[in-house]
């Protein structure tokens, strides 16, 4: 069986790293070789990538500076771990991609990066390719930021730069998340991620089982 890409994406505090990995324990039981990413920070260069993008002041970079370390990020990621593991005809799972970074630089940010920027750096970054299928987690935003500052406190987390901002910005994610989803319907799955883990594990399964034809 080829490899697959898969992306989970959603806002802050809907539950990406734990779907990934359960998603990753069932595709596992099948057989199927699979390999966990993130963005950013899933290679050696992209933890220090990751430390300047997600801690510290939220106004510390301007929009065009913090979208081009997210794409030399994206860069080190797709050359580094994601084509070589499809080549292996593994499957990929990641914990955010692509429309993250348009969500949250175009959407979240009242649209401070233009959207032609963001599609021509895309395009010098990951040429035509694109996920195989993106689940979006969707829930209502203070929902996502009261589950996230939680696992902040127990957890003494300090990637909280993009927490810190107004609830509006959050909004605009949600917006934008949704927006993407219905203008890339044959690559998106909507799912309702104010649930219990397991009952949201069961739909993503369901998503990947009828649209990757596990």
């Amino acid at each position: 069986m080829a490899g697959k890409f898969i992306t989970l994406e959603g806002g802050e505090g809907c539950g990406k790293s734990t779907q990934l990995k359960l998603l990753a324990n069932y595709l596992r039981s099948k057989n199927i070789d699979v390999v966990l990413t993130k963005e950013p920070g899933s290679t050696e260069e992209g933890k220090t990538l990751r430390e300047l993008l997600v801690t510290g002041d939220k106004d510390k970079f301007d929009a065009i500076s913090e979208c081009l370390l997210y794409y030399a990020d994206r860069r080190l990621n797709l050359t580094k771990v994601v084509w070589p593991a499809l080549k292996e005809n593994k499957w990929v799972i990641s914990d955010r991609y692509a429309d993250s970074t348009e969500a949250y630089q175009y959407y979240g940010y009242d649209k401070r990066v233009d959207f032609q920027t963001l599609q021509s750096l895309y395009k010098i970054v990951a040429d035509d390719f694109k996920p195989d299928l993106t689940v979006i987690l969707d829930m209502e935003p203070e929902v996502g930021m009261r589950r996230s500052f939680a696992k902040a406190q127990t957890m003494e987390v300090k990637e909280l730069r993009f927490e810190s901002r107004q609830i509006e910005f959050h909004h605009n994610l949600r917006r934008g998340f949704l927006e993407i989803a219905k203008r890339e319907p044959e690559r998106c799955a909507v799912v309702d991620a104010d649930t219990d883990i397991e009952t949201l594990h069961k739909r993503i399964v369901e998503i990947v089982e009828n649209r990757l034809g596990i």
